[in-house]
């Protein structure tokens, strides 16, 4: 087992278990991204994502991508976790729990209070491994999202 950051080379890897996710969470159709778009992303002059990686005999098995966040009660940044994904062939043999940690080590080394991400209500498997880590549920909280043309209409310059 080897975590790792990811390389330009793994893009490929990395954009299809993206779509492996999608076809789990049930939304096959959603990933828009593309290769190109991916790696500027990643490993652009500016990255403000980033990407580990879980390997299997040189194999990409598994992607933890994250991008920074920032808590004004807290006073410092913490890690948001956008896509935790393991190749179901390869869960329960550690690479989830080792990229988590990975992103862990990241936030205490560098002072961050928090690592957080979302799981679907329906993801009753997924759920119960972060709990088993001492994860907690923010169910006091609700996500809002503006996408498409809300967003679109919210964003109009006005006069």
């Amino acid at each position: 087992m080897s975590i790792r950051s990811a390389k330009p080379a793994d893009v490929p890897a990395i954009l299809q278990l993206i779509k492996d996710l999608a076809v789990y969470e049930k939304a096959p159709d959603a990933v828009k991204s593309t290769e190109e778009n991916l790696r500027v992303a990643l490993f652009g002059e500016e990255p403000k994502v980033f990407a580990h990686v879980a390997e299997d005999g040189g194999k990409i098995v598994g992607i933890a991508i994250w991008f920074l966040n920032y808590s004004t009660w807290m006073g410092t940044h913490g890690i948001y976790l956008e896509d935790l994904y393991v190749d179901p062939e390869f869960r329960g043999k550690g690479y989830g729990i080792a990229l988590l940690k990975s992103l862990a080590k990241i936030c205490v080394e560098r002072g961050y209070s928090r690592l957080q991400w979302w799981v679907l209500d329906w993801n009753e498997p997924s759920i119960n491994f972060y709990k088993s880590l001492g994860a907690v549920p923010m169910d006091e909280w609700t996500v809002f999202r503006v996408d498409g043309q809300a967003l679109q209409n919210l964003g109009k310059v006005t006069a």
